[in-house]
């Protein structure tokens, strides 16, 4: 068994009674996860829930990973430390003719919506998580509720509701080529 948390073996459900089987697996994320400010590292600890439901020849797999994450906040450069979770839900096909039946239909290949497949009886969701995670996460991570400390950092906009004559600090070096 591989200690991969995305990699699930899904034999008992493709051969199973048809009920729905439920795993927990804990383990090190086998790569980075996440936008360039904050992520969760590779090797970091990550637990994936997934409930496995057999489709006949193939499998609907509906997966929550949680996590904590490092990150910096874009303002103050403070390190975050939020703790997150993202839902996926991925099917697979155990076979050639799951979504086609038998009959030969000509596809549409390259389209984006393949099915992935069952291989060696197992399922990889890591790369769903990934594309899920770049789509949630946020590209700009800031301090919540607010940073502390510095009065002068502005909001997210960049507008801080004070005075508009009033030099961002971060850019008042600047002023002298104006």
């Amino acid at each position: 068994m591989s200690d991969n948390p995305f990699v699930f073996n899904v034999a008992e459900a493709l051969r199973g009674d048809g009920a729905p089987i439920t795993v927990t697996q804990t383990g090190p994320s086998p790569s980075r996860i996440g936008p360039v400010m904050i992520a969760l590292p590779e090797g970091d600890e990550v637990e994936v829930e997934a409930t496995i439901i057999p489709l006949g020849n193939g499998v609907l797999v509906d997966a929550t990973m949680r996590a904590e994450l490092t990150g910096q906040c874009v303002r103050c450069l403070k390190t975050l430390h939020p703790v997150e979770t993202v839902r996926v839900e991925q099917v697979f096909s155990a076979s050639d003719t799951f979504i086609t039946g038998d009959d030969e239909v000509d596809e549409d290949l390259g389209s984006g919506d393949e099915i992935q497949r069952v291989v060696d009886d197992t399922v990889d969701l890591e790369q769903a998580f990934v594309d899920e995670a770049g789509l949630n996460w946020p590209f700009n991570p800031t301090c919540e509720p607010e940073c502390e400390g510095d009065t002068d950092v502005p909001a997210p906009d960049g507008i801080s509701g004070e005075e508009q004559d009033r030099v961002d600090p971060r850019w008042a070096g600047l002023e002298r080529f104006l």
